[in-house]
């Protein structure tokens, strides 16, 4: 090899190392701006089950339940678990809901058991529809939307007509769902309380569940997810008769 030849090589290498090194750092630029734009500069707060929390009207009504609904049967809880089997409910039968007044009326149907109404015979579901407008209103909520979530609160109970909206309806089964399986069984159980002499009471209620909540289920979804749920229930309820003596020390 000439001594032209040798250094024309060498400057070929020089300069194909210069190259690698400029591709290289672009690459390294490329990935970092791809990773940056992954990560979004303000991510959507969530809620305890992640439920986006995609409004500042969300954020605030979410940490008004979580201050003020603590109860065993009725707290946010139970709201969250309405919210995500309601949707789910509706993603399996195709439904179209809106999200948000399913939102509000989750978190607020049974707001009575807190904000109690001035007239103690009104249905807690009427009584939601009647007081949640101002909260919400207070709150940011687009108020275009509160028929739709008066009309989930008014229909929510199981022996309640939803009507037919979409998120009405979903809403309505739902909550019923949630009386049925273990989860009901928790729900009616812990409303006995540390003074009752017996949860004999809150087993005949659940007992009568059995009966009258999954024939009043609409949906195609809940029907399915409620024959489970009462299937259940009910083993858990035979379960404990045996375990207290065929009920005779419950």
């Amino acid at each position: 090899m000439t001594e032209k030849q040798s250094e024309f090589l060498q400057s070929r290498q020089r300069n194909m190392g210069k190259h690698t090194r400029w591709l290289a750092q672009i690459i390294t630029a490329g990935l970092l701006l791809l990773s940056a734009a992954a990560v979004p500069a303000n991510p959507v707060p969530v809620t305890a089950t992640g439920i986006p929390l995609d409004a500042p009207w969300k954020i605030k009504l979410y940490e008004m339940v979580h201050k003020e609904f603590l109860h065993p049967a009725w707290g946010w809880q139970h709201s969250e678990r309405d919210y995500r089997l309601a949707v789910q409910l509706a993603t399996d039968d195709g439904l179209k809901i809106d999200k948000d007044a399913l939102f509000a009326a989750a978190f607020l149907h049974d707001m009575a058991a807190f904000k109690p109404c001035a007239d103690k015979k009104m249905e807690h579901g009427e009584c939601a529809a009647l007081q949640s407008p101002a909260i919400l209103k207070s709150l940011g909520f687009p108020m275009q939307k509160i028929t739709i979530v008066q009309q989930a609160e008014r229909g929510h109970m199981f022996y309640s007509d939803p009507g037919k909206d979409p998120t009405a309806i979903v809403l309505h089964d739902a909550d019923s769902l949630d009386f049925l399986g273990d989860i009901g069984a928790a729900r009616i159980i812990a409303l006995t309380g540390a003074k009752a002499p017996s949860f004999a009471p809150a087993v005949k209620t659940l007992r009568g569940f059995l009966k009258s909540i999954p024939p009043r289920l609409i949906t195609k979804s809940a029907q399915r997810i409620g024959k489970q749920r009462a299937a259940e229930l009910k083993a858990f309820l035979d379960t404990l008769q045996a375990e207290t003596y065929d009920g005779k020390a419950m």
